[in-house]
């Protein structure tokens, strides 16, 4: 008897053919085989929103090999990805083959093990019609959007652009918080701290002014300030309240697909597209010594928390030997999820709890170490016991004045030992005062005033985004790092060091489509939609009558903003420059063209000049009076030459800059990564500078 097993990549084939045997032909689809074509639109709006599937373009010779594989097979299982997408994936697959619709061929890998490859092929079931559905409501939903919204963006601002239903809101959540910052007033307070030794004791510890005889103090100025601290000039000070306790910190839960992106991106400074990459390598399998090809985590989209006993039992198993019994909690913990978590699979955690990430880095690249070993730390820290603090709360009085001061130690680490939550902000850091007891005269060793000004929001990071995102229920796991990728690649937003900055076009397509179309960046109909979604999934509501509902009023719009911006054309001031047009004297414009920027006349068609888009550093070449300029590869990857090329052959990797070398005078390079660093390149002087800003 032969089986026939498709799955979606080689890596992921390898992997499941080791355990499943030479009965068993496993072969991949390389992802999507049929798909709405890119041409056109193709959806028949008409006819109640049918979708137009055409094989992909170049996979016409795949789906042959695979349709002379099914001929030759007496058993043929769809085993692509456990989630909407894999699911329709293999709808398809199965409409290519020719399968029935209630053939009972389709198999889940939540792990890619002997025991999750086990329990799939165990328990085939019928392609779920309802995910199909879900799915394919998305991708018409966002097709709709795209293809109808696109050419009037386009028309009306810049030739090439695009706008989508999720990528929209992400923009805007984007611009929305650059005008809070922009219209932020800062607001001046102070604060006022002093050092104390208690009598008896020669450890120093601080306190802040908290109050004084009128209940809790605000000093919004320097008078205040200079009043307080003539009220305490040579005062008498006195312990007259301690209290102390006992904190205890509980682990974070195991990732989820979006807490995964945000840690990565704090603590490794991955992009949120490279971290999906990565977890997509780890699940599929790597070749590990001494194992051969093996999954190390679960299926990696993912919004739920739970955790499969025998997981559970492993990990405990491998605490208790590997820290002691009094690393473990008094039972294992289980963490909830959203309300609104689709439970399908578990959370992301190590297929094999036991396999610690030393034990098979020779067998993984940096990357995939670096991603594996925060997902293993994750999930055991959630498992182990909770960090104890001791706490001390003390007040100092004196003059009708109250200064308050805390501190802790770490009494017993717990899951610190291994991990700690990375956060957006800093926490206060560990400190210990000396023993103090009430009614104890303390010293007043210094009286500092301190002038604050309240800050704007921050900007958002990658995480922080993928956060909001989450929160606002706009997009699904899997949509993350692909909606952040469009926005940044289409220059709609700009990183500057961590930060998310829109450019001036990403604002001005935002303010259009908050005019135009306040619905599609509505961040609570956006949600509302998403929910509708997932009610399509659960069977609980038509596909067809979610686009309906949709469609009917975004066509209304669309040809409403089309009448009433009839001949209109929005200027940025990012597409002027400096350059005089030659021929008729204007200043040239930066436009779009279908090989990327170019420069071009504004007195078109009465003047057709155009020149290359060259993009200048700023910067006067190293080797000659010429500007250093932004080139790129055939790969799209940036490199530095000069614009007298070539008469001039400087070339760099590296982007020069206008500082000198304070060691030999030669110019100093700007090597850019999670600590940006300067850098002279001159041979033997290993100069090196990193207390730097990194702008791009």
């Amino acid at each position: 008897m032969s089986n026939l097993v498709i799955v979606e990549s080689p890596a992921k084939a390898k992997t499941i053919k080791k355990y499943l045997g030479s009965d068993y032909e496993v072969v991949a689809s390389m992802g999507h085989v049929r798909d709405l074509p890119k041409a056109r639109l193709s959806v028949d709006i008409k006819n109640n929103f049918t979708p137009k599937y055409d094989i992909i373009k170049g996979k016409e010779k795949l789906v042959k090999e695979l349709k002379s594989l099914a001929s030759k097979s007496d058993n043929i299982y769809l085993a692509t990805d456990p989630d909407r997408e894999g699911e329709a994936i293999s709808w398809h697959l199965a409409y290519i083959l020719d399968l029935p619709e209630d053939y009972c061929n389709r198999v889940e890998f939540n792990e890619i093990t002997k025991t999750g490859v086990t329990n799939g092929m165990s328990n085939p079931r019928s392609i779920n019609i309802d995910l199909v559905n879900a799915q394919q409501a998305r991708r018409i939903l966002d097709r709709l959007v795209g293809y109808k919204l696109s050419p009037f963006i386009s028309q009306k601002i810049r030739r090439g652009l695009s706008a989508g239903r999720v990528q929209s809101v992400a923009l805007r959540i984007i611009v929305d918080r650059e005008e809070e910052i922009r219209k932020f007033k800062p607001v001046e307070y102070w604060s006022i701290d002093a050092k104390f030794i208690p009598k008896g004791s020669r450890k120093q510890f601080s306190a802040t002014l908290y109050s004084d005889q009128n209940g809790k103090i605000k000093i919004e100025n320097q008078e205040q300030a200079d009043k307080i601290e003539k009220d305490l000039l040579d005062a008498e000070y006195t312990i007259t309240k301690v209290r102390n306790g006992t904190r205890k910190k509980q682990p974070a839960p195991p990732f989820i697909t979006s807490t995964l992106q945000q840690e990565a991106s704090r603590k490794l400074g991955f992009q949120s597209r490279r971290t999906m990459k990565v977890a997509q390598e780890l699940y599929e399998g790597v070749d590990v010594e001494g194992m051969g090809a093996t999954g190390l985590i679960t299926y990696m989209r993912t919004d739920s928390l739970r955790v499969s006993n025998v997981a559970i039992d492993e990990v405990t198993q491998y605490i208790g030997s590997e820290f002691g019994s009094e690393y473990l909690p008094a039972k294992p913990r289980v963490f909830k999820s959203r309300n609104n978590a689709q439970d399908g699979h578990e959370a992301i955690r190590p297929s094999m709890p036991s396999l610690a990430p030393d034990k098979i880095k020779g067998s993984l690249t940096s990357d995939q170490y670096k991603l594996y070993k925060l997902i293993w730390n994750r999930f055991v820290a959630s498992q182990m016991a909770e960090c104890v603090h001791k706490t001390t709360q003390a007040d100092i009085e004196a003059n009708g004045y109250t200064f308050k001061a805390s501190g802790y130690y770490v009494s017993f680490d717990g899951f610190t030992k291994l991990y700690v939550e990375g956060k957006d902000e800093e926490e206060e850091s560990s400190k210990q005062l000396p023993p103090l007891e009430k009614g104890m005269p303390a010293k007043c060793k210094e009286l500092k005033k301190n002038q604050h000004f309240t800050q704007p929001p921050a900007r958002y990071t990658e995480a922080s985004l993928i956060k909001a995102l989450e929160e606002y229920g706009i997009g699904r796991p899997s949509t993350y790092a692909a909606t952040i990728t469009t926005i940044t690649s289409r220059e709609y937003v700009k990183r500057e060091a961590k930060s998310l900055v829109p450019t001036e076009l990403g604002e001005v397509i935002t303010k259009l489509m908050k005019e135009r179309f306040p619905k599609i960046v509505n961040l609570k109909f956006t949600a509302q939609m998403e929910g509708e979604l997932d009610t399509v999934e659960q069977g609980n509501e038509k596909w067809i009558d979610v686009l309906s509902e949709f469609y009917g009023d975004f066509e209304e719009t669309l040809k409403f903003a089309k009448a009433e911006m009839d001949g209109v054309k929005l200027k940025l001031k990012e597409d002027e420059t400096d350059i005089i047009c030659d021929k008729c004297g204007k200043n040239m414009v930066v436009k779009m063209g279908r090989f990327g920027k170019f420069i071009a006349c504004p007195g078109y068609p009465e003047c057709k000049n155009v020149m290359k888009f060259v993009e200048k550093t700023g910067v006067k070449c190293p080797k000659c009076d010429g500007d250093v300029i932004v080139k790129h590869t055939k790969s799209k990857r940036i490199f530095y030459g000069c614009s007298n090329y070539p008469n001039c052959d400087f070339v760099s990797w590296n982007e020069p800059t206008n500082e000198k070398c304070p060691q030999c005078g030669e110019v100093l390079y700007k090597k850019k990564g999670k600590k940006p660093t300067l850098f002279c390149a001159k041979e033997g002087c290993g100069y090196t500078k990193t207390d730097i800003q990194e702008e791009n």
